[in-house]
């Protein structure tokens, strides 16, 4: 039960919250009274917190729609982005021009001992062969291989092996490919040099649209073919795009032919300036693009 002395403290303290003052400005020398204000202690938490908000308003606006939010971490653009990939690239190259260097230096030394160089050896920490502009598996997770395979395991995606590489004919010519990118094309496919595409020459920024509907099954870095995105489409078709600056989509996206899925770059070790390596696999074997589609 309250006491008579509680009620009193508390009204006393509401009281002096909301009693009335009057702030008066005097002149100094004549002491004339030159404005008067009438105030309240609950009058000046409230201005004092509506002037704060406001303040904290004003600050956020400010970082929100000013160039300021670049200076906050996660609000990186795409240049950024590009110029940090850039850095990667050649600091990889450089690690990779040192391990060659090394190589050298050892076989040096071996042809001046009277041993077989290091590259004819049986040497454990010599790298295999690589074969660029190619779909490798061995370089993609065991995730990524095992949705490749359930996608060509799905009944949709079962059909004969028909394609007859050779004489330039398959059973996909009925499809209606999607041009990935107008351009020119400066390399066309020759299987025989291990170029299992078209390099396609277009303006800077360009971008990649996907040739059929399918599903992305890679979209990740490497380090000779800088970003690539690979499509799973019907009909065990996988078309296959190279060396662009920046990818739009990710692995597990469906896209619809004519999505826009990256940028024409130039990344990758493998490249010389910005362009599109574009490859088309049927039945895991490389197909001639220029036989299905017109690219300028």
């Amino acid at each position: 039960m309250a006491t008579p002395n509680s009620d009193k403290k508390k009204k006393t303290f509401w009281q002096r919250l909301t009693a009335h003052y009057r702030l008066v400005l005097l002149n100094d020398e004549t002491f004339e009274e030159v404005s008067s204000f009438r105030l309240s202690r609950m009058n000046v938490y409230v201005l004092v917190s509506t002037i704060m908000v406001i303040l904290v308003l004003v600050t956020i606006s400010a970082i929100v729609y000013t160039p300021l939010k670049e200076y906050i971490p996660g609000y990186a653009d795409v240049n950024m982005r590009r110029n940090i990939m850039e850095l990667k690239l050649k600091s990889d190259s450089i690690e990779k021009q040192m391990l060659n260097n090394d190589l050298y230096l050892k076989n040096i030394r071996r042809i001046i001992s009277g041993d077989l160089p290091a590259n004819t050896t049986s040497d454990a920490s010599a790298a295999p062969p690589v074969i660029y502009n190619s779909i490798n598996l061995d370089k993609h997770s065991d995730a990524e291989q095992q949705l490749r395979q359930d996608v060509e395991q799905q009944e949709k995606f079962k059909l004969n092996k028909t394609a007859d590489i050779s004489g330039g004919k398959s059973t996909i010519h009925g499809f209606l490919f999607f041009i990935p990118v107008k351009g020119y094309i400066t390399q066309s496919f020759d299987a025989a040099k291990q170029h299992y595409g078209v390099d396609i020459v277009a303006p800077v920024n360009e971008p990649i649209k996907s040739t059929l509907d399918g599903r992305i099954v890679f979209a990740e870095f490497t380090a000779e073919t800088g970003y690539v995105i690979a499509i799973q489409h019907n009909t065990n078709v996988i078309s296959v795009y190279k060396h662009n600056s920046v990818i739009l989509k990710q692995q597990g996206d469906y896209v619809k032919a004519g999505d826009v899925i990256a940028i024409i770059g130039n990344t990758g070790e493998l490249t010389s300036g910005p362009h599109l390596h574009f490859e088309l696999w049927y039945n895991e074997l490389p197909l001639n693009p220029e036989q299905y589609l017109v690219f300028n």
